[in-house]
């Protein structure tokens, strides 16, 4: 097998992972409720994709003390 001649520096090997860091993930707005959703998914807070609903959420029930 092929071996290398010199040492990789240090900078060259951070280079080199680049790629490998994590990307932000991009949110929209719900156009029903307005609460950040991730793009092509259904809301989680009124279950509405595409201007119908197709989720059907249950109310929280309120704790009473």
């Amino acid at each position: 097998m092929a071996n290398p001649k010199k040492q990789k520096t240090h900078s060259s090997t951070h280079a080199g992972r680049s790629h490998l860091a994590l990307k932000k993930k991009t949110l929209g707005v719900c156009p029903k409720c307005g609460k950040a959703i991730e793009p092509h998914t259904a809301c989680k807070v009124c279950g509405f994709y595409k201007g119908r609903e197709v989720v059907k959420v249950a109310l929280k029930s309120v704790k009473k003390k």
